[in-house]
């Protein structure tokens, strides 16, 4: 089957289904923080839904820590600017000198950049063995062909919602997350290229120069030391975003995908399309990380060509992208797999669609392809970033219905595309 021969009244029904969805998971369960009640018993709604169209549906649980892949900015921001600060009153009370205050400060920063590149830019579970373990569940449907297993395509999204961050919040019409983050980031590096020169300073004659940075360079950190007073606001543990568009648009992608192959009657011979509803994304990727880990076998070893397209957010229509980089620019999502989709847009009509970069942040897709598993990611969001991204603003009424429906129709030529062609 092509897309073009789809019903389209099956679409636009599962379209309200998903707008009125959302609307029932938010009211009835609230924000969802990785691993709590509220995600779990979201899960379990989403669960009942898919048993009357799926052929198999079941849990996965795992341990995780929530607060690992952010609460290190409270850590970091903290010990920087005590740093700073105790280390310029010891200076001026002549208790110690500026070069041991250097070294200090230096050493402070170093390991700060480097929790800092382990958690936020590699999403390593750098942090996690100092964090509090809960259960975080994975969803998975399943609807198998009529015959033998040959390919598998998974729709995947994830249902928990991310902690407010205050600087797109309070930012609405500034841009003060940009700002903000390149001030701390910025001046973090930059002080501790000076504390590294000023040491070197120390032993190595650099004429005026190193007198000056000696003498000076400190009075710079004071700077680094008032940015960290804003990356300790930057996440508020206390408000966590409803998550309509980030992301239940997302996670029902995923369960709409098989709901609509169900309501048209198609039923493939050798392909499983599956849907996988993650918890733990805004927790640095944490659920996706597991069933990766868990599933690496049967997804590369078993013969079952495979490949998993990741949705997160389909919101804003100009922005509908097929994200062939992702975390950071770090990773490079299957070049196939992203032509596939990218074909397949096009194909549904849509040709506005462009390859493009995940520049600050990740989807679940990373780490998929991290662990050797084809995938890629389908998004439609302003990078700038949007001004309803990780925070209470993100709720039902703003949701994008036709932003939704181009989505869905990129999806279902991807699946149909997949069951005739596979990757080959």
């Amino acid at each position: 089957m092509k897309i073009a021969d789809f019903p389209q009244s099956v679409i636009d029904e599962n379209v309200d289904y998903t707008v009125k969805e959302i609307t029932n998971v938010i009211k009835k369960y609230g924000p969802r923080e990785s691993g709590n009640e509220n995600c779990l018993a979201a899960e379990k709604h989403i669960k009942k839904e898919m048993d009357t169209f799926c052929d198999e549906t079941r849990f996965e649980s795992y341990k995780m820590a929530p607060k690992a892949f952010l609460h290190w900015t409270k850590l970091v921001s903290a010990a920087v600017f005590l740093a700073v600060v105790v280390c310029g009153i010891l200076v001026f009370t002549s208790v110690i000198s500026f070069f041991v205050a250097q070294c200090i400060v230096g050493g402070v920063l170093f390991v700060s950049l480097l929790i800092t590149v382990m958690e936020f830019l590699m999403y390593k579970r750098f942090m996690d063995p100092l964090y509090k373990k809960v259960e975080g569940h994975n969803l998975l449907g399943v609807r198998k062909p009529t015959g033998e297993v040959k390919r598998r395509i998974i729709i995947s999204g994830h249902i928990d919602s991310a902690y407010e961050w205050r600087h797109i919040y309070y930012g609405k019409k500034f841009p003060l997350m940009t700002i903000l983050m390149g001030w701390t980031i910025g001046g973090a590096i930059i002080s501790f290229v000076l504390a590294v020169i000023t040491i070197i300073a120390n032993f190595v004659d650099m004429g005026a120069f190193g007198e000056f940075m000696l003498n000076y360079s400190y009075f710079f950190h004071f700077l680094t030391a008032l940015a960290m007073v804003t990356l300790f606001l930057f996440v508020d543990f206390k408000t966590i975003s409803p998550g309509a568009n980030d992301n239940l648009t997302g996670t029902y992608a995923a369960v709409t995908a098989l709901r609509m192959l169900d309501m048209a009657g198609v039923n493939f011979e050798n392909t499983e399309v599956c849907a996988m509803i993650t918890d733990g994304e805004e927790a640095g990727l944490r659920g996706c990380k597991q069933w990766a880990k868990d599933h690496y076998d049967e997804y590369v070893n078993s013969g079952v060509e495979t490949a998993v397209l990741c949705v997160d957010t389909l919101t804003d229509l100009e922005y509908l992208n097929v994200y062939n980089r992702d975390m950071t620019g770090t990773v490079k999502h299957n070049e196939k797999f992203s032509q596939l989709v990218m074909d397949s847009a096009k194909e549904a009509g849509h040709d506005d669609l462009k390859f493009a970069n995940v520049f600050f942040g990740s989807s679940d897709a990373a780490a998929f392809t991290q662990a050797g598993i084809t995938s890629t990611c389908l998004a439609a969001m302003d990078p700038a970033p949007a001004d309803y991204y990780h925070n209470r603003r993100d709720s039902y009424d703003r949701l994008v219905p036709e932003a939704i429906k181009t989505g869905y129709e990129v999806i279902l030529s991807t699946i149909f595309n997949f069951d005739e062609k596979g990757l080959g």
